[in-house]
């Protein structure tokens, strides 16, 4: 038997599962989840120069920070109104604010984590301005990185964000649904003390949903996350696994249904009953700050509509300004461009704010505004028919009126579960094991022990870690490290592995190095050696951010709505309101994923999505269109000028990610 036979032997006879595991499987589940994990502490990064920008942001989030990124005063201003981040690391000269006057408004604001300054010029004038705004602390430009993460780590735990040795607090391995626990640690899913078999197919298919309530996976998507590319079923095996595992949750004493059906989309979990609030221990207290988590993300998208709802009156009396010099006869071209500008914004961002009547008046009375500039020509824009005037008043009147009513509710992303890096042992020492398991959490790890070769291969048939620490030598068995090494390269080629033994010699180096490990620690090592090698992998191997947005939108509204709804999943949000920047922005920033409006004055999306496709280096940059027109004719135009997908308006929370996050994974797995 070969030994990729015999390690596959050995997974069916222990778990079972011949004929739906495969390692790919667990290979691309877990990329998903490292893509979709989010940082516990959030950053905002107020940095104009690109270059500098990119750079620091590889350095944060390389040590587990998530970062949200403003090139400018006021794009960072918009963002800390509706997302309280745990610090916020700004330049003192920026584009249209200096640092010290946004420092000062954000503390009249009530934001109260630190702020850590950024100067190139420490002038004692300089530094006291800054501290007398409200500054924390601050930092000269140039700096180490390591004293820039030091003030960091400092004012993180002054402000408590973090324990004083620790990396992220209330870490939590389950998914609870109810009375439904997904335990990742144990590979087990129980209903109250029924413990439920699924197969690893249907374990994974379940914890992909419990992992990402809300949001709605189409056949295609789970395909593209559970199966490789060559082994993929058909998409009729999908249907299969739902319906067995509705079966089994049902045998096992859970009668309520808990997939949902999204017909023509796919599945997604169902809401969470509210008896998962009251239940007692572990479990408990994290289905409520989930909850808590979900709420405070639906507070965020309220305090948004209140920052905009003066921004939408004062575009409204833009409208009632027109509407008035209409009826007089006075409406010059200026003011009728501005209106019909004005009535575009509102059209493209009322319904994402809960107004979806309001944004169809808006639609409205901009084609009204177009059709009679078409009609009368610039030089007699004034000159509405009595019919047109009164339908351009009756039009700003029902705007207003429904900006009056309450909002409806929009359903908001919610924030992913948050984990810590998973790493296997697979040791006999039990002393040593025990040690290293007693500190991880310091180290941010949750740490599984193997005694043997046998319990490895048992834990990888349940869960894959983000890396494994390995030794040589079992003496209560044949086989030795190299055996499941090799295994493990066989099928898992980019999961890294330190080994960790006290044989030292130059044949177990050489077989170490060919095997792929990526590190050879000899023993005997301190804890904090160990740790040190794992952290120093980890940082290397680990996929640094879920992904880099640009999203283009003349309407500053939309431009801090989707931002708010992408930014909790980790994602990096460039926000652009100005379409002539938007070459020289891709080329500084270099995004995984574009967001247009298609409809802009000046430069539309169509025309941006055609530069892109005609450029040798970006042509296969994915691409997100935003659009209120649904019809054959508008999105084969936009499917013409390169187009990836669209989205329509209004915009919610679930589609949006979900078709970010596919698009942006389906382009890396590319590569």
């Amino acid at each position: 038997m070969t030994k990729a036979g015999h390690f596959c032997f050995h997974f069916t006879t222990q778990a079972r599962i011949a004929q739906t595991y495969n390692y790919t499987n667990f290979l691309r589940t877990q990329a998903t989840v490292r893509l979709m994990k989010k940082s516990p502490i959030d950053i905002l990064l107020l940095e104009d120069n690109t270059l500098l920008g990119a750079a620091l942001v590889k350095v944060l989030e390389a040590n587990h920070y998530s970062i949200a990124r403003a090139i400018d005063a006021q794009a960072a201003l918009d963002l800390a109104k509706v997302v309280e981040y745990d610090l916020i690391l700004l330049d003192l000269r920026v584009p249209k604010l200096d640092g010290i006057s946004l420092c000062r408004q954000l503390r009249s604001q009530k934001y109260t984590n630190p702020i850590l300054l950024l100067t190139a010029n420490d002038s004692d004038a300089d530094v006291v301005a800054g501290f007398d705004a409200g500054a924390d602390d601050y930092i000269s430009k140039p700096y180490a990185e390591e004293v820039l993460l030091a003030k960091i780590r400092t004012l993180l735990r002054r402000s408590k964000a973090v324990s004083p040795g620790g990396f992220a607090k209330d870490l939590s391995a389950r998914l609870t649904w109810g009375n439904l626990c997904l335990d990742m640690d144990a590979g087990r899913v129980t209903f109250g003390e029924q413990v439920i078999s699924l197969t690893v197919t249907e374990y994974n298919l379940l914890e992909l949903l419990m992992r990402n309530p809300d949001r709605i996976f189409s056949r295609s998507a789970i395909l593209d996350r559970l199966w490789g590319f060559d082994d993929a079923p058909t998409d009729r095996a999908i249907n299969t696994h739902i319906k067995d595992i509705r079966k089994k949750l049902k045998a096992g004493g859970l009668t309520e249904e808990i997939i949902d059906t999204v017909y023509g989309m796919g599945y997604r979990l169902k809401q969470r009953p509210q008896a998962a609030l009251i239940n007692t221990g572990k479990a408990g207290t994290d289905s409520t700050r989930k909850q808590k988590s979900r709420t405070g993300e639906t507070l965020a998208i309220d305090k948004l509509l209140e920052r905009f709802r003066g921004v939408f009156n004062q575009q409204i009396a833009v409208l009632v300004e027109a509407k008035n010099a209409a009826f007089s006869g006075n409406l010059d071209v200026e003011l009728h461009k501005s209106a019909q500008h004005e009535a575009h914004k509102l059209a493209g961002s009322l319904a994402s704010f809960g107004y979806p009547e309001g944004s169809k008046l808006a639609r409205s009375t901009e084609h009204l505004l177009i059709a009679v500039s078409e009609k009368a020509g610039d030089r007699a824009l004034g000159s509405f028919t009595p019919e047109e005037s009164d339908r351009f008043a009756q039009l700003v009147t029902a705007i207003q009126e429904e900006l009056a009513k309450p909002a409806i509710t929009l359903t908001a992303a919610p924030a992913p579960t948050v984990l810590s890096h998973r790493v296997l042992v697979v040791d006999d020492d039990e002393a040593l094991t025990e040690r290293l398991q007693a500190a991880a959490e310091a180290w941010g790890l949750r740490m599984k022990i193997a005694p043997n070769i046998a319990a490895a291969r048992s834990r990888l048939a349940i869960s894959m870690p983000d890396l494994i620490l390995i030794d040589l030598s079992f003496p209560d068995t044949e086989e030795d490290g190299l055996t499941l090494l090799q295994e493990i390269t066989d099928r898992l080629p980019n999961l890294p592995v330190i080994v960790f033994t006290g044989r030292d010699n130059l044949t177990d180096r050489l077989a170490v190095s060919r095997l792929g490990a990526k590190q050879f620690l000899h023993k005997p090592a301190t804890s904090d050696q160990i740790f040190q090698a794992i952290s120093r992998l980890l940082t290397k191997t680990q996929i640094s951010s879920p992904g880099k947005v640009l999203i283009v939108d003349d309407d500053s509204a939309m431009l801090a709505y989707l931002s708010t709804l992408l930014t909790p999943w980790g994602l990096e949000v460039i926000t652009l309101s100005e379409p002539q920047r938007f070459w020289e922005t891709i080329v500084a920033t270099s995004p995984n994923l574009v967001i247009l409006d298609l409809e802009m004055p000046q430069i539309s999306g169509l025309e941006l999505c055609q530069v892109v496709r005609q450029d040798a280096q970006q042509a296969d940059l994915p691409i997100l269109v935003v659009t209120a027109h649904t019809d054959a004719e508008s999105l084969s135009q936009a499917f013409a000028a390169g187009a990836d997908d669209f989205i329509t308006k209004p915009v919610l929370g679930p589609e949006l990610v979900t078709r970010v996050l596919s698009r942006i994974e389906r382009n890396r797995w590319r590569y």
